[in-house]
């Protein structure tokens, strides 16, 4: 039962997965709703209802079998394929990115990385080569990329997104401090990061000075 999933619950599915995954293959043959909420700290109400959304085989009083839900929630978020993707913009902050190992359980493999800069062989530290901004199309086409990752400066993005559409991706992850168009069937996700800092810097505010906001005192359900 995967029909339309809306973009809050589709953000919260990955949260439960990966709490599921590190209950042991000994552990609990089953998980209800409650228990997860509990684990996780979150809503029972949100948790039973964001379940409900992928999944009809949850039973009263027994919840849902863990290895069933596993595979359930890996199918609905995509966890279960493995798709390529490419990082334009070998800075710092692409580098973290490159070098973080947890992405390919989420179903993303970075296969390289292009910059104005490249670095030959293994200079750059990463298991990603880095290659030359003008081999970004022929690679994607080889590879098949269909997800570009943009760690750019502003100025740089929407040239670089062009560039990634025009060579056949259909997903771009955009860090880079701008607003990015493309065409209606490539998806845009942006990662603004001055926005979740404002958010941060807020509550430190309410904190400091005052009573904690109710709103915005706690995680977002």
């Amino acid at each position: 039962m995967t029909g339309d999933i809306s973009k809050s619950t589709l953000q919260r599915l990955p949260v439960y997965l990966a709490y599921l995954r590190t209950i042991p293959p000994d552990g609990p043959e089953h998980i209800s709703a409650t228990a997860l909420a509990a684990a996780l700290g979150m809503g029972e109400v949100q948790v039973r209802k964001d379940l409900a959304s992928v999944s009809d085989a949850g039973k009263p009083r027994v919840g849902y079998r863990v290895s069933d839900l596993v595979e359930t929630l890996e199918q609905a978020t995509g966890c279960g394929n493995l798709h390529s993707a490419v990082l334009v913009g070998a800075g710092n902050l692409g580098r973290a990115l490159l070098s973080y190992g947890g992405f390919e359980q989420y179903g993303l493999r970075i296969l390289a990385a292009f910059d104005r800069e490249p670095l030959p062989g293994t200079a750059s530290g990463l298991k990603q080569p880095v290659l030359p901004v003008s081999q970004l199309p022929h690679f994607c086409r080889e590879h098949q990329v269909r997800i570009g990752i943009l760690t750019v400066p502003a100025e740089a993005a929407q040239d670089c997104c062009d560039t990634l559409v025009n060579s056949g991706v259909q997903a771009v992850w955009n860090f880079a401090p701008v607003r990015l168009t493309a065409p209606p069937e490539v998806l845009i996700q942006n990662e603004n990061m001055a926005a979740s800092l404002a958010l941060l810097s807020h509550h430190l505010s309410k904190r400091l000075t005052g009573p904690p906001d109710r709103e915005t005192g706690g995680l977002e359900k």
